[in-house]
């Protein structure tokens, strides 16, 4: 896939003086690998919008007839209409057009064992931002997290007639299109008569504030063969629309950035303006009682100032039955120096403890090329975790030397409800060669800074609210 990515990008440059920026060029590049895939997947688009009769047109015959195929796919209706909504080609030398539609046929997308478009989107995203264009990170979360979190939480919907799964911040769609694909492994694609047509029409749930993640998460479903409920727009600053779901899975954006105020929503309790706390509120809101949720929170969100307020309020109405503190470096490269955790809970049943699976201390920081992350990273937690997705499976408390510790709520209590609790020496800090580097610890640096400017936000914001009571 890098040499793929390697490949596209490379002709990025070319086309940036044909007046194409790079935003524009990844947007044409998922319409045109939508065509390829569907071509090589079968999948049912309009008369005269297929692969073959785009690749074979060369010339004003070729942007033509592309620009053509894109007009009549964002008139087609339903979840292709969705997909291709304000779609508008971007070339204008046929020549150019010509030569990356020729790169797109060479490879066999259907058969690479990755989620292409969103590999490819991944990819380029970060090679743009090596170049000094931020925002990759907001749109991803590495697979091999989402896959470990999804097996642990069983989201199954077979048998169950209002089962749905949801994800509010869902970027590419990972964590929906990594559901289905459990969910065909485990049924070996075989689904009863009437499962078959809720699953892939009434099952998958998402929200993103972003145009072209949205897009991708709607495409990359499609070519799955479901027909996802993908809204567009703000998560925590909108209303609630009152869906309720059974498996809520997400990563909120890290970050501070347009969060400067507190979302005036009723069914929040504690107003802050932390964006990953409001997304917690927001879960504990749309989760149906019973329902379970895994939240990936930065570590600042488990000891920051209003943390404490938040996990008090969701201790009262679910089960925070388990955190998972995730190795140093999990989101290289694109948030770098973020430590972060997956927060797991079951609403309809209140808090009695809390266990913590610590999987970054002593382990060596992940990097991109020589430590990436893997499934072995999280092998051990699973068989922590148990069979039971509601985290009620029998555990063994390992004690101060293992990884896996189960703190009672009177502990969480006398932390003033925040879950930043470590127990092992992490030996690795003090090794020279194991120190994280230097971005990174700059990224740390940021991250507590952040929470610090959060406080403060919260500290102005009351004194501001006093004021205006005086006056």
């Amino acid at each position: 896939m890098s040499d793929i990515v390697q490949k596209l990008w490379g002709f990025c440059h070319t086309l940036r003086h044909d007046g194409i920026d790079y935003g524009d060029y990844i947007e044409q590049l998922t319409y045109l690998l939508f065509l390829k895939m569907a071509d090589e997947r079968e999948a049912k688009v309009p008369r005269g919008c297929d692969w073959d009769s785009l690749k074979d047109l060369s010339g004003t015959a070729l942007t033509d007839h592309y620009a053509d195929i894109l007009r009549k796919l964002r008139d087609a209706g339903g979840l292709l209409a969705d997909i291709f909504a304000q779609a508008t080609p971007r070339f204008n030398n046929p020549v150019n057009l010509k030569r990356v539609i020729a790169m797109i046929d060479e490879e066999d997308w259907s058969a690479m064992d990755v989620d292409v478009k969103g590999a490819a989107f991944e990819g380029l995203l970060e090679k743009a931002a090596s170049e000094g264009k931020k925002g990759a990170g907001q749109y991803f979360t590495p697979r091999v997290l989402i896959q470990s979190i999804i097996r642990v939480m069983k989201p199954d919907p077979r048998g169950k007639p209002d089962f749905t799964i949801a994800d509010p911040a869902c970027g590419t769609g990972g964590f929906l299109v990594c559901a289905y694909e459990w969910l065909v492994a485990e049924s070996k694609g075989v689904f009863e008569r009437a499962d078959a047509r809720r699953i892939k029409t009434a099952t998958y749930y998402g929200q993103d504030l972003v145009p072209r993640p949205r897009r991708l998460a709607l495409m990359n479903l499609f070519l799955h063969g479901v027909e996802p409920h993908i809204h567009l727009g703000d998560t925590v600053y909108e209303p609630d629309r009152g869906e309720r779901f059974d498996v809520v899975l997400t990563n909120p954006p890290f970050g501070t950035k347009g969060a400067n105020q507190a979302p005036e929503r009723e069914d929040f309790t504690i107003e802050t303006s932390n964006k990953q706390l409001n997304f917690l509120q927001h879960v504990l809101t749309t989760l149906k009682p019973g329902g379970r949720a895994a939240i990936v929170l930065p570590d600042n969100c488990l000891f920051e100032g209003k943390a404490g307020e938040v996990f008090e309020i969701v201790m009262q109405d679910c089960a925070v039955h388990t955190v998972l503190r995730l190795p140093r470096g999990t989101f290289t490269p694109y948030s770098q120096g973020v430590k972060a955790n997956v927060v797991f809970l079951q609403k309809g049943r209140p808090t009695e403890h809390v266990w913590i699976f610590d999987a970054r201390s002593n382990v060596p920081g992940i990097t991109k090329k020589d430590r990436p992350l893997a499934a072995e990273h999280f092998v051990e937690f699973e068989k922590c975790y148990g069979r039971n997705p509601d985290g009620v499976s029998k555990r063994t408390d390992l004690g101060e030397a293992g990884r896996f510790r189960c703190f009672s709520l009177s502990e969480i209590e006398e932390r003033g409800y925040k879950l930043d609790v470590t127990w092992l020496k992490d030996d690795t800090l003090e090794d020279s060669d194991q120190l994280p580097e230097p971005q990174d610890l700059a990224g740390e640096a940021i991250t507590e800074l952040e929470a610090v400017v959060d406080d403060l936000r919260e500290i102005v914001a009351l004194v501001e609210k006093e004021e205006a009571v005086e006056k």
